[in-house]
């Protein structure tokens, strides 16, 4: 399991975390005791994670939507946007949009105002809300907090920014209603059995589900200027240009590579990177000398720019999916449960933590 660069070096970083850490915690404390937080008129879902950087939050969030739609509910996102250019829908936001054009989505740094924006909106109320990459947007109560951990990014093994990428201390795992482990298929026997003796330490009890990253049978293409699909054995045996703007990209380059691909160049850009022109030239030029180019759809919604005729290959995005190995049938009940029969005067120790990472500060 390969550490990820902490984004200021020693002794540097080392030096801040106690101070960003101060910060966290008189920022929980506060809310702890339920100062500066406000209820929404409908329920509140929350999916997020300690970490900086991707672990399944937006497939997650979208297959929480689905158990919402099965249960008989009407359910919208909503996310902060973040990093979006002017004039254009964030990752996330464009990502949801095309994968469930019929879950209306919102997007707003105040998670209340977004939520205002989903009921006032036209077409059909929502009854449900879920917040993408809430756990540290305290100031919004909600009825379930779902924390995912990345089994390669250990968070026990971790420091809080800027030593490390902890938004906040693993302590704050304590307050969500149910852990789920992602990418247990990327970790080994020890290493998952050490995560899981770790969260029942913290949690007093054990991760409610397993999941892994997979992707759905077929391939979103654009070939010669035309949309298409193909199966995922096309990959097979073709040598690829890898392009993506992920904080922790090497389990996406490891998907290209499990189904057959063999990747001539990696152009890896910096999590949520907006691709300038310099950035798709330099796709474009390594692309002359493969069979394909393999992007994130999320990172496509932002390629899709691009003038068709100008790739030199086919350009092929796979939909992520969330995969339960264990404890999908009991997290569904759970989050059902949890909307249905609301929790009366729920504590504020309940909602979720520490504007933290780009919430915070």
């Amino acid at each position: 399991m390969r550490r990820r660069r902490a984004p200021l070096p020693s002794p540097v970083g080392l030096a801040l975390a106690p101070l960003y850490r101060a910060a966290v915690a008189r920022r929980n404390r506060r809310f702890d005791r339920g100062l500066g937080v406000s209820s929404a008129p409908i329920p509140v879902i929350s999916v997020g994670n300690l970490t900086v950087g991707g672990v399944g939050k937006s497939p997650m969030v979208r297959q929480v939507a689905r158990v919402m739609k099965m249960a008989g509910r009407r359910p919208a996102i909503a996310l902060r946007g973040y990093k979006a250019q002017p004039g254009r829908l964030s990752d996330e936001h464009a990502e949801h949009r095309a994968l469930m054009p019929d879950v209306p989505v919102a997007a707003n740094p105040s998670r209340q105002e977004a939520i205002v924006q989903l009921l006032t909106g036209v077409g059909g109320k929502p009854d449900v809300v879920i917040l993408d990459d809430g756990f540290q947007h305290r100031r919004l109560r909600r009825q379930f907090d779902l924390v995912l951990v990345d089994a390669t990014q250990n968070p026990f093994t971790d420091r809080v920014l800027p030593a490390g990428w902890l938004r906040e201390p693993v302590e704050s795992l304590a307050r969500a209603s149910a852990i789920a482990l992602t990418r247990v298929d990327h970790a080994s026997d020890t290493e998952l059995r050490n995560l899981r003796d770790a969260v029942e330490r913290v949690t007093g009890r054990p991760p409610l589900a397993e999941t892994r990253h997979a992707w759905a049978s077929d391939l979103r293409a654009l070939i010669k200027e035309r949309e298409t699909t193909k199966p995922i054995s096309w990959l097979s045996g073709r040598s690829v240009v890898v392009a993506c703007a992920l904080g922790h990209p090497a389990p996406f380059v490891g998907q290209v590579r499990h189904a057959g691909a063999t990747v001539a160049a990696e152009i890896l850009l910096r999590d949520h990177a907006p691709f300038s022109d310099r950035d798709v030239d330099r796709i474009i030029r390594a692309g002359r000398d493969a069979d394909a180019i393999v992007c994130t759809a999320k990172d496509w919604t932002k390629l899709v720019r691009v003038r068709p005729d100008r790739w030199p290959c086919p350009v092929l995005r796979p939909t992520v999916e969330i995969e339960f190995l264990r404890g999908r049938d009991e997290l569904a009940r759970r989050l059902v449960e949890s909307v249905e029969k609301p929790r009366r005067g729920a504590s504020a120790a309940d909602e979720s933590g520490a504007e933290a990472s780009h919430d915070a500060a």
